[in-house]
């Protein structure tokens, strides 16, 4: 089971007790927002693509959407999702629990800025039924995330931007 992977990768930051396993699905940004009893932008979604022959994981606001532009200015070609058996075999977890942990190798992972509005956000922990909630620079470094990527849009920034800067 893909959770007890993420339990025991976040054992090395001393986080596998905050791993929340819920009674209800939160396999979609509006179920875990529900589960958790939070806004759905604060669900840290995590969207799996094919660039080249490479899985990439871009983690991402709840309320943002893709944006092809500036997805194919970061990636250099159109952005193509990877089927749900394609995201299993090739990032380690099920469409609905994938994250950024415990990835299999060569998973490239970047982080969008929608996300830097908060200052915390709640991913998925490998499966549809799992969440932790992280702080910003908890994501960084637990995601080991490659770089922050803008990539997204339809999201509310107001403006708002944390002090943290771009690698």
């Amino acid at each position: 089971m893909s959770v007890e992977a993420v339990r025991s990768y976040f054992k090395q930051f001393g986080l596998e007790g905050k791993i929340r396993e819920l009674e209800e699905s939160s396999a979609t940004v509006e179920l875990a927002a529900h589960a958790l009893g939070t806004e759905p932008a604060r669900i840290a979604k995590t969207l799996s693509f094919l660039v080249g022959e490479q899985p990439v994981l871009v983690v991402a606001a709840g309320d943002a959407k893709i944006d092809n532009a500036k997805y194919k200015a970061q990636f250099h070609q159109k952005a193509k999702m990877l089927t749900p058996q394609q995201a299993l075999d090739w990032v380690g977890h099920p469409v609905g629990g994938v994250c950024p942990f415990a990835v299999n190798e060569g998973v490239q992972i970047y982080l969008d800025v929608s996300l830097q509005r908060f200052e915390t956000v709640f991913p998925a922990c490998g499966s549809g039924n799992s969440a932790i909630e992280l702080t910003i620079p908890q994501l960084e470094e637990t995601s080991r995330a490659v770089a922050w990527v803008d990539v997204c849009k339809g999201y509310d920034d107001n403006g708002q931007k944390t002090a943290l800067e771009h690698h």
